[in-house]
């Protein structure tokens, strides 16, 4: 079987039929990565040489979309775990790698702080050397997979270097780790998004991902890359999802005493159109991205620039439409509609933000440095 049809038996049989229980309870899906391991789709583009996939960009953002079909906390850790294994694969140890293609290893990022929120770039947590080991202390204020993953891929200020921040691997059972609170919010309820507090946890100076000071470098090399794109892709698998339950609902349902269904009505056909096309409109900006990085495109950076924030947006727009589209079905839960409502605002906010990206965009666009 290929990867594709691996995933879309995990899909079928384990991710869709715990995707109102997960949304529900704020139930991390274990279960549900469990299965991803097992078939092969958590080391897919972890080098051959590891065990893993060896498949690229294309292929994880194909994974994320689908999965964010069926479930946004599910996509939303396989998006973080595919940004971290980007950079264990530039920087990590082997022995790490393959555990990940074996499925016994779920990672994912540790950069958003109390001090600079979604400034992921400017970090305020420190790392000091102590004999043979550094010492790391800082308040995450945003983790996805808290207490779940298997490890950290971590952003500190550099110990002695110059630059803006330096990335080590951090066992999430490090000594000195811990969760101040759970999750407790309004979409995105099951991927276990918790600040995380570290108070002197101690990692040998191997754990360093990279030159210490050049970790900004590493994540704009490695995880950002991944991060935006798969982003994008999550929001694109969101937007799928709704239209299909709009237009399920728009043919099912009938208008007794007009004898016709919704899908008689012109304005909700229209509404529906609109959606289709949002939808689109961003899958092509999604596919071009892809394609301009994996060919080195001249506007590659623009593009990736582009992508999470249209996507993000476009999220937005296309759940706004089926609640309207919709009306109070809508609300219910078993439509599906009002979970991807609350999922689809996460996006903007994840760092770097719709706000900053914009601000990105318009400053390459103006010549000027991003940073």
């Amino acid at each position: 079987m290929t990867y594709s049809d691996n995933l879309s038996k995990v899909i079928d049989e384990v991710i869709a039929p715990a995707a109102r229980q997960v949304d529900r309870e704020g139930k991390f899906p274990r279960e549900g990565l469990d299965a991803l391991g097992n078939a092969g789709i958590l080391g897919l583009t972890v080098a051959a040489e590891h065990g893993g996939g060896g498949k690229g960009l294309a292929e994880a953002a194909d994974a994320v979309q689908q999965v964010g079909r069926a479930c946004g906390s599910t996509a939303m850790v396989l998006m973080m775990h595919y940004a971290a294994t980007a950079v264990l694969a530039a920087h990590g140890p082997g022995s790490v790698l393959s555990d990940i293609a074996a499925g016994r290893h779920l990672s994912t990022l540790a950069f958003s702080e109390v001090g600079s929120r979604s400034h992921f770039w400017a970090p305020v947590s420190t790392a000091e050397v102590d004999g043979d080991t550094v010492t790391l202390n800082a308040r995450k204020s945003w983790v996805t997979s808290a207490g779940q993953a298997d490890s950290y891929v971590w952003s500190s200020r550099p110990v002695a270097a110059d630059g803006m921040m330096t990335l080590w691997l951090v066992p999430s059972d490090s000594a000195g780790l811990s969760i101040p609170a759970p999750f407790d919010g309004l979409g995105l309820r099951g991927n276990a998004s918790s600040p995380v507090s570290a108070a002197s946890v101690r990692v040998g100076a191997d754990a360093r991902l990279g030159d210490d000071g050049a970790g900004l470098d590493v994540a704009f090399a490695t995880a950002l890359p991944f991060f935006l794109i798969l982003n994008a892709a999550a929001s694109v698998g969101l937007m799928e999802a709704v239209i299909a339950a709009t237009a399920g609902h728009l043919v099912e349902t009938r208008l007794e005493h007009l004898k016709q269904t919704l899908a008689d009505q012109p304005s909700a056909r229209a509404g529906l159109a609109r959606m289709r096309i949002t939808a689109d409109s961003v899958g092509v900006l999604l596919d071009d991205a892809i394609a301009a990085l994996g060919s080195g495109r001249a506007d590659a950076q623009l593009r990736l620039l582009e992508v999470k924030a249209a996507a993000a947006e476009a999220s937005i727009q296309v759940t706004d439409l089926a609640m309207t589209v919709c009306g109070g079905s809508a609300f219910r839960t078993d439509l599906g509609i009002e979970r991807r409502f609350r999922d689809a605002r996460a996006a903007r906010v994840m760092a770097p933000t719709t706000e900053a990206l914009h601000d990105f965009i318009g400053r390459a666009l103006c010549g000027l440095p991003l940073m």
